[in-house]
């Protein structure tokens, strides 16, 4: 018997509840199987709440029941942020075939590249692309060109930017923050940089 939440099966609960995201947030993915994982699901679908989806995502990436598959799709085609969307794509991976990957990162490369004109210190994001729970993983676990290659680009980019923008934190393989700076430091060469420019 899994001890998953009762809180996190109840629909009446609202996701601006403590106890209700306290539940959530420590959530272990070993409290996790096929008779709750849908109550997850739901909670994804139905919440704005950016921090619930990210940890809902992390939380299936790696399970491998059939319903997760249209799940995946629709979450990878519904996030914005490109992270979230790499999450997605890590538990869709489970089911496509290297080609369909492939495509779906045609895209998702396009709109990297715009990242670098439109945001071209977003650190963060490039960050998160980076951590080991992100194209790493999926480029070492699938071995597949379009993970190496998108790989290769997050890297390019990130590399280009001013110094004053790296090394800030990373993200581990259980897809937690990792700080690398204390947070004085790093906003004070951020600061430092855009008061040369």
């Amino acid at each position: 018997m899994s001890n998953f939440p009762d809180i996190l099966t109840d629909e009446r609960i609202k996701d601006s509840n403590k106890d209700f995201r306290n539940a959530l947030f420590s959530l272990d993915k070993n409290t996790i199987d096929k008779d709750n994982f849908l109550h997850l699901t739901r909670i994804y679908s139905a919440t704005k709440q950016l921090d619930i989806r990210n940890k809902i995502l992390r939380l299936l990436y790696d399970f491998e029941f059939p319903e997760l598959k249209e799940f995946f799709n629709t979450a990878y085609k519904k996030e914005r942020y490109l992270d979230m969307k790499i999450y997605a794509l890590r538990g869709l991976s489970i089911f496509l075939e290297e080609k369909e990957i492939e495509k779906l990162l045609q895209k998702f490369n396009q709109t990297l590249s715009k990242r670098q004109e439109t945001t071209p210190y977003n650190y963060q994001e490039y960050e998160l692309l980076r951590g080991q729970n992100s194209l790493p993983y999926l480029a070492k676990k699938y071995n597949y060109n379009c993970y190496n290659a998108t790989l290769d680009q997050v890297n390019t980019q990130y590399n280009v930017m001013p110094d004053a923008f790296k090394g800030h934190f990373t993200i581990d393989e259980n897809g937690e923050f990792v700080s690398l700076r204390d947070s004085e430091e790093s906003s004070k060469m951020i600061k430092d940089f855009f008061s040369k420019q």
